[in-house]
């Protein structure tokens, strides 16, 4: 190989490395440090929330990826259908949700944020129930009580 077809594969795994290397930054972002407390009007019923950021990725029914707080498992909601998934992603991926984390467990085993999830309009866990997309699926201890997700 000649030196101008080496420096052209060391510049592309140069250029591959800087691009996961971003996106990791994007998807692995748990800094929760600053308060983004506010509330929120979804069918005229206000609610309060903790944090919020973007949704960068839909892992599953119940589980996303929201930048600057990590992975969220929607909390009290369980076993989702694979139509919950695409509802999900339909709701947020991609755009801004407000997070009511749990104040009594505030994660899971997994290092997962437990919260119910908002988007401007929505209320993603009630929705997925309502629409009988899951399950409803109670742990204790919560801030939330039974029936009120």
């Amino acid at each position: 190989m000649n030196k101008k077809t080496i420096s052209i594969i060391l510049l592309a795994i140069f250029l591959i490395t800087i691009v996961f290397t971003v996106a990791n930054t994007f998807l692995s972002d748990n800094n929760t440090s600053q308060n983004q407390t506010g509330t929120l009007t979804i069918e005229n019923r206000t609610v309060s929330y903790e944090k919020s950021g973007k949704c960068v990725e839909v892992i599953d029914g119940n589980t996303i990826q929201v930048y600057g707080v990590g992975k969220v498992q929607l909390t009290q909601v369980g076993s989702p259908t694979a139509e919950a998934t695409q509802f999900v992603k339909d709701k947020c991926l991609g755009k801004t949700v407000y997070l009511d984390i749990d104040d009594k467990k505030p994660q899971d085993d997994y290092g997962r944020t437990l919260a119910i999830a908002y988007t401007e309009d929505c209320d993603i866990n009630s929705e997925l129930i309502d629409n009988v997309l899951a399950k409803e699926s109670y742990f204790e201890p919560s801030e939330f009580k039974k029936g009120e997700v």
